[in-house]
């Protein structure tokens, strides 16, 4: 399957643009480099294609107001920049956009917007709408209001939530790195950069060293595991250079720019999309080879006599991750039972959870229509 040919078929596109994209070295924005992001976006838009615009540069641009060399390490600091530079990143989009006779509408995000199920639909049926309208969405984490608990953490992470969201045909995120190496290309010479991608492995991602800039808050580790998502979901991902001339453009027309991480040919079903892209864990249980090989082969539920360990303390309902021996999540889902409960019918047969616990709702710690496995 030629997958670089299918994007000239693309109708929804997402677009990821880094701070280091959109912000010089001295913290200055790049006018030059944001007028040409969304001239490529115009004149794609003018072609039929949905667009999305996924942009960070709010704290930095805020940053640059305020005559800061760097980012302060504090969170109401960064909210209150967050507050003063979405403003003025938005009017600058506006005024851009504006110039090619486009409609922009700001979105701004945060965790618990996608954490319950209600609220995750109601996102998703504004941001239809909006397409609907032919207006362009842009949409950055709310950084102003967001606390740790509930922040998304990075746009690389958001953009995958909302290409999930949208059903998007194509994820592309700019930066400031041609693609995906093999190597650091900025300490090793000889690193080669990879046309495609089909699996990411545990190598890949130890080797992936997080390089921003002083403004910027994501890294190639952040960017793979968006990558390892969205191919789970079945929606094709592109790491490319924001330098390159034409690049959103060039990738669209199926030009071999940056690095594709190819995707299964199947799409993920509304309520498992919702698990992957938009609910946040709220505990964690490990389980043994057995149970991860039934998992990721055999399309079983969890049961509990593969848990052999429970982290955090979680109720009946939750999202939680299940990790296997080695401490890489291959699944998350709703839990039929309590972390005090896993804890005591860990390693149990399901024919004992009712001795154990007095009573038995379900065989399974996590029914297999409520489990997302993440086998990439």
């Amino acid at each position: 399957m030629n997958m670089r040919g299918e994007f000239k078929n693309i109708r929804r596109l997402v677009v990821k643009v880094g701070t280091s994209t959109l912000i010089h070295a001295n913290g200055q924005l790049n006018l030059e480099r944001m007028e040409r992001l969304v001239r490529e976006l115009a004149d794609l838009h003018n072609r039929d294609i949905e667009v999305v615009l996924v942009s960070s540069g709010a704290v930095g641009t805020g940053a640059n107001r305020m005559n800061m060399k760097k980012i302060p390490k504090t969170l109401p600091e960064k909210q209150a920049l967050a507050a003063i530079g979405q403003g003025r990143l938005l009017h600058m989009y506006e005024k851009f956009f504006a110039d090619y006779g486009k409609t922009v509408a700001q979105v701004l995000l945060t965790r618990e917007d996608l954490d319950e199920r209600i609220r995750y639909l109601n996102a998703t049926n504004t941001l239809l709408a909006i397409l609907n309208m032919q207006v362009i969405p842009i949409i950055n984490e709310n950084d102003t209001v967001v606390v740790e608990e509930i922040k998304i953490g990075d746009n690389d992470t958001l953009s995958t939530m909302v290409a999930g969201i949208i059903n998007a045909d194509l994820l592309i995120i700019l930066s400031d790195v041609d693609g995906f190496y093999d190597s650091n290309p900025r300490t090793n010479k000889n690193a080669r950069l990879q046309s495609e991608v089909y699996e990411i492995t545990e190598a890949m991602e130890a080797n992936a060293v997080a390089r921003g800039t002083t403004f910027a808050s994501g890294g190639m580790l952040t960017k793979l595991k968006s990558a390892r998502i969205c191919m789970a979901a079945g929606i094709p991902m592109v790491i490319a250079n924001s330098a390159e001339k034409n690049v959103i453009r060039r990738i669209v027309a199926g030009e071999e720019l940056g690095t594709v991480f190819v995707p299964r040919e199947e799409k993920m079903p509304s309520r498992k999309k919702w698990l992957a892209f938009g609910s946040a864990e709220h505990g964690q249980i490990q389980v043994d080879h057995g149970a991860e090989l039934a998992l990721l082969n055999r399309g079983k539920s969890l049961l509990a006599s593969g848990v052999t360990a429970v982290a955090d303390d979680f109720e009946r309902g939750t999202v939680i991750g299940v990790i296997n021996a080695a401490g890489r999540e291959i699944a998350r889902g709703l839990t039929n039972y309590s972390s005090i409960e896993i804890r005591q019918i860990a390693g149990h047969k399901s024919g004992d959870i009712e001795k154990i616990l007095g009573t038995k709702d379900y065989d399974e710690v996590i029914h297999r229509d409520n489990l997302w496995v993440n086998s990439l």
